[in-house]
């Protein structure tokens, strides 16, 4: 089967990669956002040591202050504590919901240079992955341990084919159109680095130092529980800001558990998000298994992927390393 190449490769070499995990090597488990207990991570304990590998928990498993796993300064501490820690290869945030945002200004990122470790997490943990990408490091999108045993096989495996280097693939079925007919996929295949995350957390870096560099990179989205107006809102900032512009490609996780209102808003994440790049040039795909999916697979940020949409299927190829 034949398809055009809407772009072919967007090579970069800022980022940078911690070193990739080997048996014996310590894991350290924080939470810098919603509370956590420790019974809530055996699943995860559990794949750690399968895997290889040693398991320390951060201060902040356990505690509760209101919603959050401790107050800002104590979650600050300990997410400084597992960033500074000259053995820790690799910090799994525990929960997402919301507050890393709160503590992002109250780390510096001095002992994580000297001591580079693999930062894992999706949805809250975004504002985290931006200021890595910032700071020119890689890091890893991936299933938090709370739920872990609720989701597919996939979804641990590919966290540890990601922190071990190995060369695997994510594939699914192509979505055409969206629910008016609307075509809304733009065949490919493209080579360029990975960046992005949570749609909502992205929209909420705009303007700060943290805001994500998308140009000659594959933006990955994906959101949860949002009015449709809302994502709406997002897009159109996104795209005003100059984010959908000049990307290498544009990759759709899930769009999970979309609200509507009394009057319906008229228009679906596809169409919405459609809109705002039907007049770009890269390849465009819906329905990752990346995001709030009981299928929810791990993808490195920073490093080169390459993304091939044919009008059937989809498939990112994690190289496992800069090519």
């Amino acid at each position: 089967m034949t398809f055009a190449i809407a772009s072919s490769n967007f090579q970069n070499t800022e980022f940078l990669a911690p070193d990739f995990l080997v048996p014996g090597d310590l894991v350290a488990i924080i939470a810098t956002a919603r509370f956590v207990s420790e019974q809530d991570l055996q699943q995860a304990k559990y794949c750690l040591k399968r895997w290889g590998f040693k398991v320390i928990l951060g201060q902040s498993i356990g505690v509760k202050h209101h919603q959050l796993a401790g107050s800002d300064t104590a979650r600050a501490q300990d997410l400084q504590w597992a960033l500074d820690h000259p053995e820790v290869k690799a910090i799994w945030c525990a929960r997402g919901g919301y507050g890393t945002i709160r503590i992002l200004d109250e780390v510096n990122f001095k002992g994580f240079k000297q001591h580079p470790k693999w930062v894992i997490g999706y949805s809250d943990v975004t504002a985290l992955h931006a200021r890595l990408q910032n700071l020119g490091w890689a890091s890893l999108h991936g299933q938090m341990p709370l739920a872990l045993g609720e989701k597919t096989q996939a979804t641990a495996q590919t966290i540890e084919q990601a922190l071990t280097c190995n060369i695997y693939s994510i594939e699914w079925p192509v979505v055409n159109s969206g629910c008016d007919g609307t075509l809304i996929t733009r065949t490919g295949q493209v080579t360029a680095p990975v960046v992005g995350g949570n749609l909502s957390l992205i929209y909420s870096l705009l303007g700060s130092q943290d805001a994500i560099p998308t140009r000659g990179k594959i933006l990955l989205i994906e959101d949860l529980d949002e009015y449709l107006y809302h994502i709406d809102r997002m897009i159109y900032a996104l795209k005003r800001s100059g984010m959908l512009e000049g990307l290498a490609g544009l990759i759709v996780g899930g769009m999970t558990d979309m609200k509507d209102q009394e009057i319906p808003f008229g228009y679906d994440p596809y169409q919405i998000i459609w809109a705002a790049v039907a007049h770009e040039a890269y390849p465009v795909v819906f329905d990752a298994p990346i995001g709030h999916l009981a299928d929810n697979r791990a993808i490195p940020l920073g490093l080169p992927c390459t993304l091939t949409i044919s009008p059937d299927k989809a498939e990112i190829m994690v190289h496992g390393k800069a090519q």
